[in-house]
């Protein structure tokens, strides 16, 4: 193949799907990205150039990490030769990285990340037919204008609202809230059937440009506000609480979050709900109401892992908190459906 050639480019940046087991017990990610795509074979539905970024587990990764993979996915649509890429990638914080890639995306050539749930010498790797059937997706015309998708198990998600589901079944992923795209076939046949409705993208820090920190807390039953507090005085800019139900809390951590947002720091309040929006219903002291009178920010349907990553970068952006607001109703909103 030569550079002027169409083609798919693979980011390699580890996880199961790069892992093997260790002499020192566990399986750790060490294949380079030329060894993940030779594992294919012959099945290779378009010409492809690999690229390793690291090889870590994705439990291990930054927020500085996943600046570095987003600002290569930049880097290598520069080419016009590129049909589109695919990053291969732990599923543990594969939902944030996806997120973090898709917010910053500008361009309509598809970015999809993929990996597996078992390891590349284990018994039956689901790896290699994971990575085939994503190289068939970024490199078609169908999968255009989606933005950044995740696809696991012939099943192609929107990054925004995807989560890991399963710890250990093959089919990994679910988005209840913002769907599916699409499917693909073992022979790389690509269906799509959502719109993948775009809004406009937001600026791509540079890495390693000072970190704000941003910290996730829990409501739940007998919580006080010990943790919180703590976060604020570690320095937190952001915190995202991860409320109960529709978004509630109690008193102790309404009362944190009012103290929080009177210091200038920034609240959004999420759900460990696997399904549906934050909406401010109760009172009491610390129900969902009570916590947006104290200044907290709806995260709508978007959970903790992916406001986490939304508020980090807003607050890596400097955009004043009327902004900020603005911005998660927009994107904790599903797309409407297309007619």
């Amino acid at each position: 193949m030569t550079v002027t050639d169409s083609h798919v480019v693979l980011l390699a940046t580890g996880g199961t799907i790069s892992s093997r087991s260790s002499q020192a017990g566990g399986a750790v990610a060490s294949d380079t990205g030329e060894q993940v795509f030779k594992a294919l074979g012959s099945r290779v539905s378009h010409p492809v150039r690999v690229l390793d970024v690291f090889q870590k587990g994705s439990y291990l990764l930054t927020f500085d990490d996943m600046l570095r993979i987003c600002a290569t996915i930049q880097d290598v649509l520069k080419d016009p030769s590129v049909l589109g890429v695919v990053v291969t990638h732990g599923t543990d914080t594969m939902e944030e990285t996806a997120y973090l890639a898709d917010l910053t995306h500008t361009d309509e050539r598809p970015v999809v990340f993929t990996g597996s749930q078992r390891a590349a010498d284990s018994d039956a790797p689901d790896g290699p037919d994971n990575l085939a059937r994503a190289i068939a997706v970024a490199g078609s015309k169908d999968g255009r204008g989606k933005g950044v998708m995740v696809h696991f198990a012939g099943t192609i998600f929107p990054a925004a609202g995807v989560r890991k589901s399963q710890t250990l079944r093959l089919d990994a992923f679910a988005n209840p809230d913002f769907g599916v795209l699409g499917q693909v076939s073992a022979q790389g046949e690509v269906a799509m059937d959502g719109s993948g409705g775009r809004l406009e993208a937001l600026p791509l820090p540079q890495p390693g440009g000072g970190s704000p920190r941003v910290d996730l807390v829990a409501a739940y039953p007998g919580a006080d506000s010990t943790l919180m507090h703590a976060a604020l005085e570690a320095g937190a800019e952001g915190i995202v609480l991860q409320g109960t139900g529709s978004g509630n809390a109690n008193a102790s951590l309404c009362a944190e979050v009012a103290a929080a947002v009177a210091s200038g720091a920034v609240v959004v309040t999420s759900t460990r709900v696997d399904a549906g929006p934050v909406v401010p219903i109760y009172g009491a002291g610390g129900g969902g109401e009570d916590l947006r009178v104290a200044g907290a920010i709806s995260s709508g349907h978007l959970r903790p892992s992916q406001s986490l990553i939304l508020l980090s970068l807003l607050l890596r952006i400097n955009p004043d908190r009327d902004r900020i607001t603005e911005i998660f109703a927009q994107r904790g909103r599903p797309p409407e459906p297309s007619a």
